[in-house]
Parts: structure tokens; sequence; C-alpha cells
């Protein structure tokens, strides 16, 4: 079965109800899985709500960034783990496209490859899945309506691809023949080259090209049919780049016979890897090369990502030029030629740090003159334009896997970045203005968020620290100082003020976040941190640590925590006892009474449930444990005993938010399963009823590994919930 999942396009479009239709798809050689439709809708009640990315800006590795050459204003971005995104001209914002993933999709939010039909702008196809995910569930998403809705064929059984893996910004991978949009081409990580004859509905395996997998596990990395090689409906020449370096064997492959058969291109760089390509309508190929697949070094070291150069390949006669800019040995990994001007070539740099304005990055290369002479328009004058986004300041254009002309208005150029993507207006003007073209476009790695009355919400995120969220409609405040990811956050239930956090160090705060002071020691990075009502107690867990620490006095000294041993455990604090804390271990409710000095176990609890037990707030010994296939369980004593409630089949994370009016017990959020229906779930009173807050078209794929649902202890109505990699989302009822 194939599941055409239709949506609306635009962020917060909640209201509308998610339709779906189910055909058939012809058989495929190998035999290939797609997401079933749902059954009955839920017998639990709906709230119908409007759901909303909490405003970031950008924040995670956007793989590439692919205009329309077919219609104006149209293009279309991937990333590494937050999904697939359309650019709208008109409104200057990104529109995301996947937000219909579910939590058994999870991994394809990771896109390793995006095709545009080269006539039409509203056909795009995906290549999706991250290899750790879901068993390494790998889709092709088709799409003919501009990604509003997605049909999904699932071809794990044929190939697997991860989105997150080195060598995402190669490629692309995936293309469309320019001679009929229902050739498509794929060259897969592991099991070589692909061809679709049916617009991607079934692929078959092409035995022509020898090369199936590479040393780095990165593959077929480029796959460019000819434009001008197109005869009776198809193109007859092809090029394949290979991720592996000359030595191992050949790294770009040619067809002159529409796939029939290949041989290596002679001559070709053999010491380096092909990044990506572009051809200039003129005759060339240009190809970028760099030492490694990048973006980074690998952990061997066999692939440094440390020089590159930049080639033409001269398709007729097959002479190579090196056109690198003179006196660059960098790795170079970004193509594009102005499509009304093959003179005319940019070229980025990629794991490049050299100054750039106040931060490090890479470098863009412009050439006029077909890569004769380059001018380095970072180094001519260089200027970034926020946009509003404030946590950009210090951090530069890096990663820069991909830059392209704009084929509307070519002295436009987008290039992208390990935290987002720029754009200039005009390349030739000095300085270039780059700008933070990221409104819309949300990935970032949530993984912590505390909401405590009279205080705005705070949020711990990987890579980028955290935020204070006054509005979640605005840009957060930045903590400061910075210190990268920050894995653990909470506060003092009794003194809302003061807080913790941990990344490669710990600091706290007693004024709200104006100001952080690192504590002096600490007994291992990263992890999980709980800090005792009136603030008085840090109980830390290192990052894959079996032992936990506790500290008295902010930091200055630690001992073990007795009792608890386990890895990655995960203490929280009584809401309104300092010297009681609790933890899940898997197999029983632990609880220390002695300020987490030590802890001893209380009631047994099913194995597997989520980590992360939640104490309601304001309210002694009233805990709620999220046992995922266990469903959920909640404690009035302490620990003591566990009672399941009722009619939760599946819980994931569980949070609290204020109490809606009139009522007395804070509102309880879940993602969870009622009546079999899995999504975002709310319930006034204590638990005894539920209703559905989201639906399938924001699931978002799940709370991910941040595992937190939590409600607003300041707003009725409002939840916040992590993601895998789309950002902090949250939603609110459509009346407010």
């Amino acid at each position: 079965m194939r599941t055409t999942i239709t949506r609306l396009a635009g962020v917060g479009a909640v209201t509308a109800v998610l339709a779906l239709t189910v055909a058939g798809v012809a058989a495929t050689a190998t035999p290939a899985t797609a997401r079933q439709a749902p059954g009955p809708a839920s017998a639990a009640a709906r709230v119908p709500y409007v759901w909303d990315s909490v405003a970031i800006g950008g924040g995670g590795f956007v793989t590439a960034v692919i205009p329309s050459r077919s219609e104006p204003n149209v293009a279309y971005a991937r990333t590494d783990v937050g999904g697939a995104y359309r650019w709208d001209g008109t409104a200057r914002r990104w529109t995301p496209l996947l937000d219909w993933v579910a939590e058994d999709q999870t991994g394809l939010l990771g896109i390793d490859a995006l095709a545009i039909d080269p006539h039409n702008a509203a056909n795009v196809w995906l290549l999706a899945g991250i290899a750790y995910l879901n068993g390494g569930r790998t889709a092709i998403l088709r799409s003919s309506d501009y990604g509003k809705s997605f049909s999904v064929v699932d071809v794990t059984a044929q190939f697997k691809t991860h989105g997150n893996g080195f060598g995402r910004q190669n490629g692309e991978r995936l293309s469309v023949d320019p001679g009929s949009n229902k050739l498509l081409y794929l060259g897969s990580r592991r099991d070589g080259l692909f061809t679709s004859d049916n617009s991607g509905q079934t692929w078959r395996r092409n035995t022509a090209l020898p090369v199936t997998t590479t040393p780095n596990d990165v593959g077929l990395n480029i796959v460019l049919p000819d434009p001008s090689s197109v005869e009776q409906g198809r193109a007859r020449r092809l090029f394949v780049g290979v991720s592996r370096f000359g030595s191992v064997g050949p790294n770009l492959y040619r067809s002159d016979d529409a796939g029939a058969s290949f041989a290596p291109v002679p001559n070709a760089p053999v010491d380096l890897m092909p990044q990506r390509a572009s051809f200039d309508g003129a005759g060339n190929l240009y190809v970028t090369y760099a030492g490694g697949a990048g973006p980074h070094p690998n952990k061997s070291g066999s692939e440094p990502v440390e020089r590159g150069q930049v080639w033409k390949y001269h398709v007729a006669s097959g002479a190579w030029s090196d056109v690198t800019p003179k006196g660059w040995t960098r790795p170079f990994a970004g193509v594009s030629v102005d499509p009304r001007n093959p003179q005319r070539i940019v070229v980025s740099t990629i794991n490049t740090f050299i100054p750039q304005g106040d931060a490090k990055g890479d470098r863009i290369f412009l050439s006029n003159d077909a890569g004769a002479t380059w001018t380095d328009v970072i180094a001519r004058g260089y200027r970034r334009d926020a946009a509003g986004v404030p946590w950009l300041k210090g951090h530069a254009i890096h990663w820069a896997g991909s830059v392209e002309f704009d084929p509307s208005d070519p002295r436009a150029v987008w290039v992208t970045s390990g935290n987002g993507v720029f754009r200039t207006a005009d390349i030739d003007a000095t300085p270039a203005t780059w700008t933070f073209t990221v409104a819309g476009l949300e990935e970032t790695v949530p993984l912590g968020f505390v909401s405590l009355a009279g205080q705005p919400p705070v949020s711990a995120i990987g890579d980028y620290d955290g935020f204070i969220h006054d509005d979640p409609a605005r840009h957060g405040r930045i903590h400061q100082p910075e210190i990268g990811t920050t894995t653990g956050l909470d506060a003092a239930a009794l003194r809302p003020q003061t807080m913790v956090r941990v990344g490669d160090t710990m600091l706290l705060t007693t004024d709200g976040g104006k100001s952080w002071t690192r504590t002096p020691s600490l007994q291992g990075k990263r992890g999980r941190v709980a800090m005792s009502a009136d603030g008085a107690t840090l109980v830390h867990t290192p990052q894959g640590s079996s032992t936990l620490y506790r500290s008295a006095d902010g930091g200055k000294s630690w001992l073990e925590v007795k009792g608890l041993a386990g890895r990655d455990l995960r203490a929280v604090a009584d809401p309104v006892k300092p010297n009681v804390f609790y933890a899940y271990d898997d197999k029983a409710l632990m609880v220390s009474l002695d300020a987490g000095a030590s802890f001893t176990a209380r009631a047994s609890l099913p194995a597997g449930g989520s980590r992360l037990i939640r104490p309601a707030p304001g309210r002694e010994g009233d805990l709620w444990a999220p046992l995922k296939n266990g469903g959920l369980q909640r404690s009035t004593n302490g620990g003591a005993s566990f009672t399941p409630v009722a009619g939760i089949g599946y819980c994931g994370a569980v949070g609290f938010g204020k109490a809606a009016p009139g009522k007395d017990y804070p509102t309880v959020y879940i993602w969870g399963s009622v009546d079999g229906v899995r999504g975002i779930y709310r319930s006034l009173d204590g638990g005894a009823t539920w209703a559905r807050i989201n639906d399938d078209a924001h699931q978002y794929g799940g709370p991910g590994d941040g595992h937190f649902i939590v409600g607003d202890m300041n707003r009725f109505g409002f939840v916040y919930m992590s993601t895998a990699g789309r950002g902090i989302v949250y939603g609110r009822p459509v009346t407010q």
C-alpha cells in the first residue's frame, strides 16, 4: 500500500482536518512496505489547537538548498535531522514540509537528497532516513503539489540511507532526468545505483555501474544527467560521483548510452573526493573536490577534509582544467553556474575556519571568466545581517556545503551553513550583505525545558545553549555565557529564579537567567542535573556515567550518590520537600529522603519506560511515570505504590501546565495513545478524561531524544514539546 498524506501548507494551520487517501502500488523487485492508513477516529475528544515552532531561528545543519529553475521564488532546502522546507519568495519565509511524520517515522526527518522536476517546481522528491532511527527505515517521499502532500514509498528492503551521516551535504545523489519526470536516478550509500521509470514509485538496481559502496559508507554521492544529451525523452549522458579517493578506485563515472554501460572518466583527480558538480550549459562540467566526504574530519583521521580543488571537465573532448582559486588549497564543496551566463561560477569552501567578521567560517569565491580568475567575496567585503536572530552574534557561515545562484535573479546567491541558510541579494556588491534567511526554518535539538509560575519558560538546546522564551513567537534570549550544547536543565520549584544548567561545564543562576555563575568543580561532563525545591542541592548524572553525584555547596564539592547505580539514570526533585528526590531505574521507583545522598527502592515498575518521571507541580509525592508501552502510571504517596492511568496504552512523555479556569489540578499533557491513537493529549481533571490536541498533520516525529512535553505554568493551554531535530514546537487553543 502507498499512503498519501495531505496536509495544509504553512505553519499553524492545525484547524483543518487531515485527509488521508490510500492507493495501490505496483510491486517492486524487492517488496517494500508503506505506512498504513490510520484506523477509525479515536473516541477521545478533540480540542482544536494552533501549532507552531518556538522561535529560535535556524540552529542546525542545512545540507543543501536547491532553487527551482522553472518557477521564480521557489526553492527547497533539506536538513540532516530537521526535515525539508519550501521557500516562498513572496512571503520571505520557509514552510516546513514534514511535520506530519509520525513517531515510528522519526528518521524520515533526515533528508539525504532532494530532487526537483526541472520543468515543474511542484514535483519534488526526497530521499529520507537516518541509520540509527526506526531500524534504518528509508523512504522516497514524492510530492506533486510543492510538498503539501507526499506519498511514502518504503525502500528499506532495497537500500538504506543516512541523512545525518558523513557526506550528507554532498550531492545530489537523487536526480530527475531532464527528458522525463518519470525517470529518476538514485546513488545509494551501500547498494549501488538505482533507477525508477515511474516517478519513484518503484526502483530497480542498475548493475551496469560496478560500484556498490565505499570504505567511508557514503557510496555514490552525485548522480547528474546531462540536459544537453536528451534524445527521445531521456538523457543519454549520465555522470556518477563516488565518495572515495582514486587510490581506492575511480571516483567519477560516465555513461553515454542512458545508463546501459558506465566507464571511469579518464584523468579525473585521484587523491580527492568529489563533493558537488554543475553543468555550465556550454559543454563543461564543474566539480568540487575535498580530502574527505565531510563536513568535518572522521574519527579515524583517514579523511581530514583539510584540502581540496575545483576542476572543469570539457565533456566533448574529455579534457580537464584545474580552475582552483589561485593560492587556495582548502577543501571545496558547493558549486553553481549562473543559468544566464556560463562564464559566471560560484564555489564555497567547507571545514574552513578563518576570520569572517566576528567569527570564523568558510569562504565563497566568484568567477566571471569560467574559473580563470576568482574573487574571494568574503575577503573583499563582508556584512552579515542576522535578520533579528540575536544568538547569531559570534557565529559564521560554516560547513558551506552548497552554494547556488538564484535562477530568477543571478545577482542573488544562496549558501547553506551548519547553523541555517544565508542569502545575498547582490554578490557583486562591496561589501555583499549575507542575510540569515531562516524565517520559518527551525532545526535545533531540544534537550530540556522548564516552566514555573511567574517566570518565562527556559530551554536547553544542543549546540546553541538554550534560551529564555519571553514569547514563543519571538526569538528568545540565549543563555550567557554560552557553553554550546546544554544537556541538562532544572529549576528550584520553591525559588523559581534559581536554576542550573550543565554541558561541558555547569552554571547556576539566582536571578532567572540574567547572570550565570560557573560551579567551581564538576565530576563529569554533560548528562542530566536535578535541583532540589529550595535550590540548595544538586544531583548530577554525567553523560555515560553509571554513578550519580551530589553537591550541597553549589558545586564546590561532590560526593557519590549511594543506592542508585545505572547508566544515565535521571533524578528529579520533589516540588515541595527539599530533601526528597526520585528516580526510575528501569525496575522500581527509587526515593531519597536525605537530599539525594542515598536512594532506596519503593514500588516496582515495568522496564522500558522513559527516565523522565514527573512530579506534579506544588504537590508532595504526586508522581507520574511515562512507561512507553507500559502506559502511564501515577503515585500519590511518594512512590510507595502506583496505579495505571486508565485508557493510556502508550506514554512517551508527561508534563504539566497551568490549571484550566475553575480547576485546581494542573493540566496534564502527554505524548501517548488513547484508544489506540497516538498523539498529544491533555487532561483537565487529573487524568480521568483526555482530549487530543494535535492532529496527524502535526506530529513532528514525536518528542525525540529530549522526551519532554511541558505545559506553560502561566498561560493555560500552552504546551511545548521536544523533537528529534525540528526544534521546540508549541501549541495553543484556537480560542486564544
